[in-house]
């Protein structure tokens, strides 16, 4: 054995184990005296009470969750109304949406129209004013050929008369 052990003899274990008799008590947590039968009889009551306890609120539970769950439907089910009043009221605007929008394209397919016949309008009257103008320039030309062909044949009849 190592140096610093000891052998104990027993006179020394017999001291040991007396010691620790007499304190072990002390150690040790206090251990429950045998139950009576009157104490075991309101044990049993008391546990039933408790079991009865259990039940009961476990029957008050069971109601608040089935009213919970229907609170939970409704909630839902108002929902549903709303998105569906919701959906409703969104396809409401879209479709006066869209009357406003075709108006708008009508008044503008109009005011095309207007100016396109305002243009076609400006069109012949340029057109009108143009073959105004080349018809006066070709009576222009005519009535200066026939003066040039006058003054000629005037000129030709002076020296045939010279």
């Amino acid at each position: 054995m190592a140096d610093y052990a000891m052998e104990l003899r027993s006179e020394h274990l017999e001291q040991i184990g007396t010691y620790v008799r007499s304190h072990l008590a002390e150690w040790l947590p206090p251990q429950p005296a045998v139950a009576s039968a009157e104490s075991v009889q309101s044990l049993h009551v008391e546990i039933v009470r408790v079991q009865e306890e259990v039940r009961a609120n476990r029957s008050i539970l069971e109601k608040h969750i089935e009213f919970t769950e229907k609170r939970f439907e409704q909630v839902d089910k108002r929902f549903d109304e709303v998105i569906h009043s919701m959906d409703k009221r969104f396809e409401a605007v879209q479709h006066n949406m869209d009357k406003r929008f075709e108006s708008m394209q009508h008044n503008m397919d109009k005011r095309f129209e207007q100016v396109d016949k305002r243009f076609e309008s400006m069109q012949q009257n340029m057109n009108d004013r143009f073959d105004d103008l080349q018809r006066s320039i070709r009576n222009g030309q005519w009535f200066i050929g026939l003066l040039v062909t006058f003054v000629m044949a005037a000129s030709t009849a002076v020296q045939v008369l010279l």
